[in-house]
């Protein structure tokens, strides 16, 4: 192992330390329960923010697989925390989904099944079964699939449809977010079903659930990989009519490494091979996207050739595990540069040195976007996630 290397792995820990410490510090919600549902770019905590499952689902996530390599008990009590809160207060055991929102008294607020949001709870309940044996995780994480099954996946075309009111009816406002496309199937749901399947099949062998998987990564190569751009399609109707959107840098670079570790976890030799290929095709695309400066751009809009300028935490994050994943695939140094100068930007732009935790991101000048440190999206879940699987790759 380089200097270099040898270094970004010291750092990495000592990093990845750091998020959890503020995830520890400053989210206990002791009035309410389980963590703070908000806290805004000042650091101050939104008194009786509502609290969302995704949130919660990546904490559970988060703690479970850093306990793994920090073996500090206070990040299993954490995660015990996360999976006590999730079970009793979003999980609905009337109808068996997952409630999307919780108000401050722990009473439902938004109870519509967003597909994604079971698939992030499926992901962090099968994780912290990895570290608790806890039978009840894994029997909620094996329930929230086989709904998932029931009502979402598509029999006829494939693929999974995005929302559900809570006793499973259609509903119209499908979107995860304001900024979404509101289409029936959207690659960001499908690329987090796959992960959380993959998760709950590494504690459950079932066939079934393979054959599912199986054919889950086939739908996505079918349909939401591009292989003569590189890039990702991103939203579809039910009938896998695209409407074509914006580039998501992002979205492509954190693909490309997940869909090849899913790929592996299948045992599939042939999508194995392929994803191999795709991550690489994806990493080459994701460099349009990067700046002089080491960072990555949000988003572009080919149809317009208008550039999101800005700089997320998140597509950051990804980078730094598709890069290095693509370094590990082909032995091309100029990706563990990219890796190198990208952290090197993240270290300096990105981290609160101050207080901790990264910003949201910043603008072309540096400044940064004055929004959540801690809330709906911004988790621990993406950038606890690159310090971890860095930390596992970087041989000694």
């Amino acid at each position: 192992m380089s200097l270099q290397s040898k270094l970004l792995k010291s750092e990495l820990t000592t990093e990845l330390d750091s998020i959890l410490n503020y995830w520890s510090e400053r989210t206990i919600d002791d009035q309410n329960g389980g963590f703070v549902g908000q806290i805004d770019f000042n650091d101050h905590i939104i008194a009786n923010a509502e609290k969302g499952s995704v949130l919660n689902a990546r904490i559970l996530w988060t703690f479970s697989a850093s306990y793994q390599i920090t073996k500090n008990e206070n990040h299993k009590k954490l995660a015990a925390r996360a999976f006590e809160f999730l079970s009793a207060y979003f999980y609905d055991t009337q109808f068996g989904g997952l409630f999307w929102s919780i108000n401050e008294d722990k009473t439902p607020k938004d109870t519509k099944n967003q597909i994604y949001a079971l698939a992030f709870a499926i992901y962090g309940l099968s994780e912290y079964y990895v570290i608790s044996k806890e039978e009840k995780a894994l029997e909620i994480a094996k329930n929230l699939y086989q709904k998932i099954q029931e009502h979402s996946y598509d029999p006829v075309n494939k693929g999974y449809f995005e929302a559900f009111t809570r006793d499973w009816q259609p509903i119209e406002d499908l979107r995860l977010s304001a900024k979404d496309a509101n289409e029936k199937k959207t690659m960001n749901t499908h690329l987090h079903i796959i992960e959380g399947y993959v998760n709950l099949y590494k504690v459950w062998k079932d066939e079934k659930l393979l054959e599912v998987i199986i054919e889950l990564l086939e739908t996505i190569e079918k349909y939401f990989i591009n292989t003569k751009t590189g890039h990702l399609r991103l939203f579809f109707d039910e009938n896998w009519k695209e409407k074509p959107d914006v580039i998501s840098y992002g979205h492509d670079i954190e693909a490309a490494w997940l869909l090849q570790q899913c790929a592996e976890i299948s045992g599939n030799e042939t999508l194995i091979a392929n994803y191999k290929k795709h991550a690489v095709q994806i990493a080459e695309a994701t460099k349009e996207g990067l700046d002089t400066d080491g960072g990555l751009w949000y988003e572009y809009n080919p149809e317009k050739e208008e550039l999101t300028a800005e700089k997320h935490w998140w597509p950051q994050a990804e980078a730094l595990i598709g890069f290095y994943n693509a370094y590990q695939l082909t032995g091309k140094e100029e990706y563990l540069d990219i890796v190198y100068k990208n952290w090197k930007f993240i270290k300096k732009h990105i981290i609160d040195q101050q207080n901790g935790e990264w910003v949201w991101g910043v603008y072309p000048d540096y400044t940064a976007m004055k929004k959540d440190k801690a809330g709906f999206w911004k988790c621990p879940y993406h950038n606890g996630r690159a310090c971890i699987e860095l930390i596992q790759r970087i041989q000694d």
